[in-house]
């Protein structure tokens, strides 16, 4: 594995994510902002941030799975929410809890969550995006 996760001594261990990913691959892969699109471009989840959030998920791991990766080969996600509160935070883990189920792992990479007030599409409520690391 390219990656290894950490929560260091030191820092709150948070349980969505860990702290720190140590990458040791020799290959960079940098996967663009994931929507709730399905293979056909059709929108899922309208007005369902925990179905959205699985989609993007899953989106992820498909294009991992083109390169040869998994989720385990993520550094880093950055996610962007649309009006973003603190009261969303059981659905954006519900959505990532059912994404781990399809996926068959736990996307658990460092993070950063970001609130934005609108996507690329009106019903678009979540974007992720991926940095992952592949030992070749």
């Amino acid at each position: 594995m390219a990656i290894t996760l950490v929560n260091p001594s030191g820092l709150p261990e948070v349980g969505a994510y860990r702290q720190v990913s140590v990458a040791t691959g020799s290959k960079l892969v940098f996967i663009a902002g994931q929507v709730a699109w399905d293979a056909d471009g059709a929108t899922v989840g309208a007005g369902d941030l925990a179905a959205q959030v699985e989609q993007c998920y899953v989106n992820i791991g498909t294009a991992l799975t083109a390169v040869g990766g998994t989720f385990e080969d993520v550094a880093k996600l950055t996610v962007y929410v649309v009006d973003w509160m603190p009261e969303k935070l059981p659905l954006f883990l519900e959505g990532v809890a059912r994404a781990a189920v399809r996926l068959g792992t736990t996307p658990v990479p460092p993070g950063t969550l970001v609130g934005v007030a609108a996507l690329d599409v009106p019903d678009h409520l979540v974007e992720v995006e991926a940095t992952a690391v592949l030992d070749s």
